[in-house]
């Protein structure tokens, strides 16, 4: 299965979630979206363990079949339909998870995140 990791789920394999791990462990491939590591960065930034733990984000992205997805002008394209299907149904979501969501249906990738907000987004696959 092809992967697109949220915030979340990062959080939860560095807490060594046996779920988590057996998922991360199988998958063909795992794209990080930039997004994302700003969030997490965000979070080192706040802690007391911002060295090592910028050093396990490195040996994660190091993994073979692990590779960070960045936004261009096509993901744009999906951010601007998300947020337009999401305005008109009033049920707007954090931008940043906007920007995720438009990243996994580019890539046709299954999205794997805890935040159940994801599920009011059409065609998005989400992996719980």
């Amino acid at each position: 299965m092809r992967l697109l990791l949220d915030t979340n789920r990062y959080v939860d394999l560095v807490n060594k979630t046996p779920e988590v791990e057996e998922r991360i462990r199988t998958a063909t491939e795992i794209r990080v979206p930039l997004i994302v590591l700003g969030e997490l960065r965000a979070g080192f930034a706040n802690g007391r363990k911002q060295r090592s733990n910028e050093a396990r984000l490195q040996r994660f992205l190091a993994k073979p079949g692990v590779q960070i997805l960045t936004l261009d002008e096509d993901t744009t394209e999906h951010y601007a339909e998300i947020f337009r299907k999401l305005r008109r149904s009033g049920s707007l979501i954090p931008t940043n998870d906007i920007w995720i969501a438009a990243q996994a249906l580019q890539h046709s990738l299954h999205l794997y995140s805890r935040d159940s907000h994801f599920k009011s987004i059409p065609k998005i696959k989400i992996v719980e």
